[in-house]
């Protein structure tokens, strides 16, 4: 009898190993859950970018000697040019 029981818990263990992390959730404690994150937080960097991307450029181009209406328009065209997979729309 005193084999029985660690050779009956055995398989167990053995199947059981790699799901400890399942555990919780067998036994009906789901933990604290935390909060999802934005994903307003990948837009704000595209158009974070696109704001110092087009500052940059527009003064690289006034600095050649175009106006800077002309300058900052081409700048905007090179940056969705350059850039066509970010979707900064300029708010």
């Amino acid at each position: 009898m005193k084999r029985l029981l660690p050779l009956g818990l055995l398989p167990f263990l053995l199947l059981s190993a790699g799901c400890w992390h399942v555990w919780p959730h067998w036994f009906g404690s789901h933990g604290d859950k935390k909060p999802k994150e934005t994903t307003a937080i990948a837009s704000d960097v595209e158009e974070s970018f696109r704001q110092r991307f087009v500052e940059k450029r527009t003064a690289e181009l006034v600095t050649q000697g175009l106006r800077a209406d002309v300058a900052r328009q081409q700048a905007l065209d090179e940056f969705h040019a350059r850039y066509t997979y970010i979707r900064a729309t300029g708010k």
